[in-house]
């Protein structure tokens, strides 16, 4: 990293909610207040201010209606049990905090976190007048790796809160055998995806998706040497070109629900989200509410020299320090 590149954080809020939620006992106040994901969610939160040192902080969440993937694909997420409401009932208590610390919150009605974290990754660049600005997603959804570019990475929690693993491009590619991030999307479309209950091509696994994707690809070139029955397609086993021919529309459609949007018409301004201008005792106030006394004296302090030098974890933060 440059000296003078800048550094965004976006929160996948939902998705850091959950992990937080079912990694912790339940936590509560002497109101009877479960308080658990909350307190589960600043475990992680801070733990990447103090990681990557940003300079701006941005939070996403999913709005509480159907997504434009619904409409398309009635039985989207249709077997993806509910969260508790003891889960949803903390998610206004994190928003009252992330507000407490000036961070913007964005979610978009039709839309999911995902699309808006996609969104924002691209208007980031275009938004910042110095030349480029790296970006960390913060989430427990692999659906962000396909977003993992040269100025784009993924810190995704693992298990817990406190096993987390930051993917960038290498990273990717040796999980998912060689694809590249943007190839995951294909990757999907052919492998499906249960959690999300995306169908994919019946029949096809992990290793033959990633076959497949490696040897065409894309999805649309795969289908169209199979429809030139191009030696390429000739070579494919007999029974493969039959079931992916069989489940062509259902490919495609796999494909419409595994991608992120990066178009969605939001109003979004990097200079409205800059991460350390926050009300020391405002935050406090929240957290004894909480009662998360522990937490007070860990609250994030700006310093004077507002040079960062290069490196995710070299001890110094030269703008923020816990």
């Amino acid at each position: 990293m440059t000296e003078n590149k800048k550094r965004l954080i976006i929160i996948d809020g939902n998705a850091v909610i959950h992990r937080a939620f079912h990694a912790l006992p339940p936590l509560t106040t002497k109101k009877g207040e479960l308080v658990n994901a909350v307190y589960g969610f600043l475990l992680v939160f801070f733990k990447a201010i103090k990681e990557f040192q940003p300079d701006f902080v941005v939070a996403t969440f999913d709005f509480p209606a159907p997504t434009f993937r619904h409409q398309k694909y009635k039985l989207y997420k249709a077997t993806r049990e509910k969260a508790p409401k003891e889960l949803y009932q903390q998610i206004p208590k994190i928003k009252e905090v992330l507000e407490g610390f000036n961070v913007q919150i964005f979610e978009k009605q039709g839309f999911e976190a995902d699309d808006l974290i996609g969104t924002i990754s691209q208007k980031a660049p275009k938004k910042q007048i110095l030349p480029e600005i790296e970006t960390i997603i913060l989430t427990g959804d692999l659906d962000a790796l396909q977003l993992v570019d040269k100025n784009t990475k993924v810190y995704i929690l693992r298990k817990g809160v406190k096993d987390i693993v930051l993917y960038d491009r290498e990273k990717v590619k040796e999980k998912y055998g060689g694809l590249e991030p943007e190839q995951l999307i294909d990757f999907k479309a052919l492998r499906g995806d249960p959690s999300d209950n995306i169908p994919g091509v019946f029949g096809i696994g992990e290793k033959t998706a990633i076959a497949l994707i490696k040897e065409f690809g894309t999805l649309e070139n795969l289908y169209k040497e199979l429809g030139k029955n191009t030696q390429k397609a000739k070579n494919l086993k007999e029974s493969l070109g039959k079931k992916l021919l069989d489940y062509k529309d259902q490919a495609f459609v796999s494909k419409m629900l595994a991608e992120i949007k990066k178009d969605v018409p939001i109003d979004f301004n990097l200079e409205k989200c800059h991460w350390g201008d926050y009300n020391r005792n405002k935050v406090s106030q929240i957290f004894n509410d909480y009662e998360f006394k522990t937490l007070i004296n860990k609250l994030p302090v700006k310093q004077v020299n507002p040079i960062r030098k290069s490196g995710f974890s070299n001890g110094v933060n030269n703008n923020l320090r816990l």
